[in-house]
């Protein structure tokens, strides 16, 4: 488990990663129409600017809309559990999720910094090049060599709460998150 500390760490701490949003909009997504969604709903976890400041709520900045979309529908759905995130989305159309995703994808992502920079070199370590002892593949296959992901599957990573990743890994190791195609997370 001390890998995966290594691994949030290191993506945290990589303020580099963090620059600059993703590039695919929301296919239809209208990020003016989410404003009033955004400042009535969202922003007291997420922030209006989507860089949330607690480590429990992700950072939605710059998330590639695909994926927020996605996330989105799934919680909506019942495909991904979260009692909070089922709640907030009941009322949301499959516009509103358009929009939604579409306005976060556009926000600048602000870096996250490390309190520990020999974890963070360690996590790195991890996040380029895996563990092949322990059947761990590199972060980077599938979430891109600065961490900005991979639409739509692949989230963005860098700039994430590193907490927010920890607990994120946890669940999928323990099957209480299994909304990742092919179980690629498990």
């Amino acid at each position: 488990m001390k890998f995966v500390a290594s691994l949030v760490a290191a993506l945290a701490a990589t303020s580099a990663f963090a620059n600059a949003p993703a590039a695919t909009p929301a296919s239809k997504g209208d990020p003016k129409a989410a404003e009033s969604i955004v400042n009535q709903v969202c922003a007291a976890c997420h922030a209006v600017d989507g860089n949330s400041v607690a480590a429990a709520n992700p950072k939605l900045a710059g998330l590639n809309a695909e994926y927020i979309n996605k996330q989105l529908t799934e919680f909506k759905s019942g495909a991904r559990k979260n009692a909070i995130m089922s709640g907030m989305v009941a009322n949301l159309t499959p516009q509103d999720m358009l929009n939604l995703a579409a306005y976060f994808s556009a926000q600048q992502p602000k870096p996250a910094t490390s309190k520990d920079q020999a974890l963070a070199l360690q996590g790195q370590k991890i996040f380029r090049g895996g563990v092949m002892g322990a059947g761990v593949p590199a972060c980077a296959s599938c979430h891109g060599p600065q961490g900005k992901g991979i639409p739509a599957q692949f989230p963005r990573l860098a700039g994430q709460h590193s907490e927010y990743i920890y607990t994120q890994l946890n669940a999928f190791r323990v099957e209480a998150r299994a909304n990742d195609a092919a179980k690629m997370m498990r």
